[in-house]
């Protein structure tokens, strides 16, 4: 369920923020459009910002449009708005904003509306013609959900649904573009949290990371991280004291590799900012002070280009309209601007921040002029230097690439970790692809504009692939070559699990690897700085008998057989007779006890790999 905090009605406090003087701010704030009254209006948290293709500013309002239900709406960083689209059918939950994906489509989701009434998944083009990819029916694959999906790595969509303490329960769920839809996990409400109003991120170490409102061992939320196939681990559960109480909205992973994000309640009973590990190591790094830092938190946080986070509280603040504040990772809070009725009132989303380097944000009420009451769309200038935006995140050599930013138009070169790509397209100025190029090196993008480069905030991560290895088979020490892309930066090889001690990056697409001591059968997989290949086919390590001991025995003598490879032994035979005792001393060495019936002859060893045979005779007495 969503809620918004009243208005506090605390006369004496009222007058003590007002006594207090307005702070001299380095950073710029400005209304870049009232929300008009004719077009979306309401925004409400979380109300998500996504910048199109077009460097337009997307978001959603809660009323408004051609069916009185609320809609999507752009805002250029000028200030021209246009209601994008409206809401068809009443829906009484539509807050969660818009996210854009990879294909130039914006998604969203909706809380109280499709064929069941329980919400559902939607994409917009890029001209607003919407396509409902799934409609929830709360039996199996949950209800309500109240943030976009994220789009992952692989390319699919992951949500969660908010869920209550009964049925139904909150569920994460992934689906495709297209509208491929499946549950990957119902939540445990009592262990793993229920109601999810905050949707989910995905972390640099490919999990996925979000928190909900109750639920966990204090029944005050928790905050866990979750693969892609729905393996859960709570990280941390809220007590309800001091570290907080109730995690409403999206975490943040900061440079740091850390997760920010806020909750409610807290030593002051008006909100807290937290970090926490993604081993679950937490603190409270600020306790909002509702004095005179604002009262009630109204987003989770962005971490801008100048390092610092950002979000809104939705009341006091010198003109008890909320307030829009900067905090540092080791918790240094400072109030940027105190929102008043014309500059805004009740913040509703997390400031974005768009590759202009200027942050933007909305506001469900306040504005001026004839458009007064609507909500305003802002702007904080932090002085912050224009930056490339990565769409795609990491990728193969040869696939593309796409890019968000301005000026581009006269572009010349586009880089991955220094190497210039081959072939890269200009669609408009602040919209363009390339194609990483061979021995691209994981790193940030680099654009070369007619106006200055433009580099990307995050490093692409080039995904090595294996495409043949040669030979497939051997003995320890012998020499494989592995073909394949991306192999540049390449880390660790190993050969069954089995880490080489020895190999050569001879180019971006090969490099030769000598099959290490006790190497086992199996894949070979290379690591590099961008991710882990693996070869489609097996290895076989052939085992070898370089000598045994003794060399003449009777029945149940224990021969000693010595040679390389011999770790998956499963066999050992004494002239084809099958020894009934073995053991595996290690990769070179088995002890065998000649078996009844053994006569005269060589001895083999078979593994998962092959079968080796004496030069030799062993000689039965």
């Amino acid at each position: 369920m969503r809620f918004t905090f009243p208005k506090l009605v605390v006369f004496a406090l009222t007058f003590a923020l007002l006594a207090v003087p307005t702070l001299a701010l380095a950073q710029t704030y400005s209304v870049v459009t009232n929300l008009f009254t004719t077009g979306i209006t309401g925004p409400n948290s979380p109300a998500t910002i996504a910048q199109g293709r077009d460097g337009n500013l997307y978001s959603s309002g809660l009323g408004g449009g051609a069916f009185n239900n609320g809609g999507v709406y752009s805002v250029t960083p000028g200030g021209t708005y246009n209601t994008f689209w409206s809401v068809p059918s009443i829906d009484l939950g539509f807050y969660g904003g818009v996210i854009l994906g990879t294909d130039g489509s914006f998604y969203g989701v909706t809380a109280q509306r499709g064929t069941n009434g329980s919400g559902t998944v939607f994409k917009l083009s890029s001209t607003g013609v919407e396509t409902i990819l799934h409609a929830f029916s709360d039996t199996g694959d949950g209800g309500n959900p109240a943030t976009p999906p994220v789009q992952a790595a692989d390319g699919n969509y992951y949500g969660v649904t908010e869920g209550q303490p009964f049925l139904p329960s909150p569920t994460m769920y992934k689906i495709t573009a297209a509208g491929v839809f499946s549950t990957v996990h119902t939540f445990n409400n009592t262990t793993e949290g229920y109601n999810i109003s905050a949707g989910l991120i995905q972390g640099t170490d490919g999990n996925l990371y979000g928190c909900t409102v109750y639920g966990g061992t204090g029944n005050a939320g928790t905050i866990f991280k979750i693969t892609t196939s729905g393996v859960v681990t709570v990280l941390h559960a809220f007590t309800g004291l001091a570290d907080g109480n109730g995690c409403y909205y999206t975490l943040v992973q900061g440079t740091d590799g850390k997760l920010y994000g806020t909750a409610g309640s807290g030593t002051f009973g008006a909100g807290i900012v937290f970090k926490i590990t993604t081993s679950g190591s937490y603190s409270a790094i600020h306790q909002i002070n509702g004095t005179t830092d604002g009262f009630g938190i109204k987003s989770g946080l962005i971490q801008a280009t100048d390092g610092n986070f950002y979000g809104v509280t939705q009341n006091q603040g010198s003109a008890t309209n909320g307030t829009l504040y900067k905090i540092t990772s080791t918790g240094t809070y400072t109030v940027v601007h105190n929102f008043d009725s014309p500059t805004g009132d009740i913040p509703a989303s997390a400031p974005y921040q768009h590759t202009n380097g200027i942050l933007y944000g909305s506001t469900t009420y306040g504005g001026s002029g004839a458009n007064s009451g609507a909500g305003v769309f802002y702007s904080l200038n932090i002085s912050a230097a224009p930056f490339a935006k990565l769409l795609t995140k990491s990728g193969k050599v040869g696939s593309t690439v796409e890019i968000l930013g301005q000026g581009f138009t006269g572009s010349t070169a586009v880089s991955f970790g220094g190497v210039n790509a081959t072939s890269f397209s200009v669609t408009s100025d602040t919209y363009m692809t390339a194609n990483v190029p061979t021995a691209a090196k994981t790193g940030t993008v680099s654009v070369t504009r007619p106006s200055g480069a433009l580099t990307s905030l995050i490093q692409f991560k080039i995904i090595p692939t294996i495409s043949s290895i040669t030979p497939t088979s051997g003995v320890i020490g012998t020499l494989v070559t592995v073909n394949g892309t991306g192999l540049t930066q390449a880390t660790k090889v190993t050969v069954g699990g089995v880490t080489a001690t020895s190999f050569t990056v001879v180019s971006d697409s090969k490099i030769t690897v000598t099959v290490p001591s006790a190497a086992k059968t199996g894949k070979i997989a290379v690591t590099t700085t961008g991710g882990n290949a693996t070869s489609a086919t097996t290895f076989n390590v052939t085992p070898l008998i370089s000598s045994f001991t003794p060399t003449s025995g009777p029945v149940g003598t224990v021969v000693t057989i010595s040679g390389t490879g011999l770790t998956q032994t499963t066999k050992v035979t004494f002239n084809g007779v099958t020894a009934t005792t073995f053991t595996v001393v290690s990769d070179t060495q088995v002890n065998a006890t000649v078996p009844t019936g053994a006569t005269t002859g060589k001895i083999a060893v078979t593994t998962t790999g092959g079968t080796a045979t004496s030069a030799t005779n062993f000689t039965v007495n």
